[in-house]
């Protein structure tokens, strides 16, 4: 095999980081990135594990309530917007880290709140921080991965998320009755920690640098990766292709850009897919437990072991996915994914929903696709868009899953509320998502190319 000590400039940036093996870098890059990802998710559930204390130390209305749960997730919708411009502005680490000092910050806010306005305002705060660094972070590894296996290395990452979900309501078990509420939003503050270490420890990303026609930068930040992967490899590193293309444009990127040309229909289908999906989810997750409990009659605990048991399948689901979707393709595996779900769907709502354990079997095999979905479409958005418009068009995906999270909840109250039985309620999630598969044939297919290809 011909190696290459210090390849010339004349390699593109592209082809350095397409040649580069798995290593110890990459690893540590991950670990960092992903343990942000970990305590972002685990801060947004805090305010769901509070609100049971909440309500009796405040005596709060169900109007508080409710702005007790919404406020981070309004935050989130215009933290998304704001990351966008400023991870394709100011850097993607740059940004990530600002998301996460805002987060962690707005969490010790949150623990010394004395009053419900307080809460949900530091809360909606707190929800800015959150939405603007899950899109750009999943960007980030987006452009540091080989084109061969970013869907692996991508959706691995992704099973970090639901896991810090999983893992705020594990540790709200023990936390909140022992040292009450307040001493979560301090654990949530940990990520502070974090917006510290990343601009050290993690490289700005060399294509980022590169379209903002930082050349020189972007030379020196993939130099130092090179020597430290040929570093821990202990192997001379393979020369670069020279067909591998560099994306050479270093115009400013515009959001209007994302809505013209051949970026609109991309933009458009990308975006329904971020709505169904989280339409879907988040309208049947928000109300399970209740309806466990309410309909069905079933004591707190095994609704929660139900619930539970669709965390674990969903986990299964994106694992499963992150194996072949590098083979099979994105639009494959989406058009499969949003199928599966309405088809599980469907089932419920032709059986009648006429048991707790019925729907959990249904519902669980439901969380199998939609989870394969949600992460997915955290891998897909950014390979959409050119370097100096990804971070915008991967924020524009939160957008929309915002817009679905809130209606999603209000669809299903709206049907229960008009005296709708459940069936309709999973009739009308299944109508959706078959809608989702079928804009999933739409998709442009990006299995195995460089970003730079794919927006040449």
């Amino acid at each position: 095999m011909t190696t290459v000590a210090n390849p010339p400039v004349h390699y593109s940036i592209a082809a350095r980081l397409e040649r580069l093996p798995h290593s110890r870098w990459h690893v540590k890059v991950r670990f960092l990135i992903g343990a942000v990802t970990f305590f972002e998710a685990f801060d947004q559930l805090l305010a769901a594990s509070a609100l049971p204390v909440l309500r009796k130390e405040w005596n709060l209305t169900t109007a508080g309530a409710t702005l007790a749960l919404t406020a981070a997730s309004i935050g989130m919708l215009f933290g998304a917007l704001a990351a966008g411009w400023l991870g394709d502005r100011i850097g993607r680490v740059r940004t990530v880290a600002l998301g996460v000092a805002v987060t962690g910050l707005a969490s010790l806010a949150v623990a010394l709140s004395d009053g419900i306005e307080a809460f949900s305002l530091f809360r909606l705060v707190q929800g800015i921080g959150i939405g603007g660094v899950v899109p750009v972070a999943a960007t980030y590894i987006n452009e540091i991965a080989r084109s061969d296996n970013r869907g692996r290395l991508v959706l691995l990452y992704e099973m970090i998320f639901p896991a810090g979900l999983a893992a705020a309501s594990l540790v709200a078990v023990w936390v909140v009755p022992t040292l009450g509420w307040r001493a979560m939003f301090v654990i949530g503050a940990v990520p502070v920690l974090f917006a510290a270490l990343l601009p050290r420890h993690v490289a700005e990303s060399p294509r980022w640098l590169l379209a903002r026609g930082r050349t020189q930068e972007a030379e020196q930040v993939i130099a130092r990766i090179e020597a430290e992967v040929a570093e821990a490899t202990r192997k001379p590193l393979p020369a670069p292709a020279p067909s591998v293309r560099s994306e050479e444009d270093t115009s400013r990127g515009r959001l209007r850009e994302l809505f013209s040309g051949r970026y609109l229909r991309r933009t458009a289908v990308v975006s329904a897919l971020w709505f169904v999906a989280y339409y879907v989810n988040h309208g049947i997750s928000t109300w399970l437990p209740s309806l466990y409990t309410k309909n069905f009659g079933l004591d707190l605990s095994t609704a929660l072991g139900y619930t539970l048991l669709g965390n674990v399948t969903g986990l299964l689901g994106t694992f499963v996915v992150a194996l072949v979707i590098d083979r099979v393709g994105r639009r494959p595996a989406l058009v499969t994914a949003l199928g599966g779900t309405a088809v599980t769907l469907g089932m419920l709502a032709l059986a009648g929903a006429t048991s707790g354990l019925q729907v959990a079997l249904l519902a669980s095999g439901t969380t199998f696709f939609l989870y394969t979905v949600n992460s997915g479409l955290y891998l897909y958005s950014p390979e959409l868009y050119p370097t100096r418009n990804r971070a915008k068009g991967a924020a524009f995906g939160g957008l929309c899953n915002r817009l679905g999270v809130i209606l999603g909840p209000v669809a299903l109250g709206a049907i229960l509320g008009a005296g709708g039985s459940l069936a309709m309620v999973f009739a009308q999630f299944a109508a959706v998502a078959a809608v989702g598969a079928v804009v999933a044939l739409l998709a442009v297919e990006t299995k195995g190319r460089t970003l730079e290809e794919l927006n040449a």
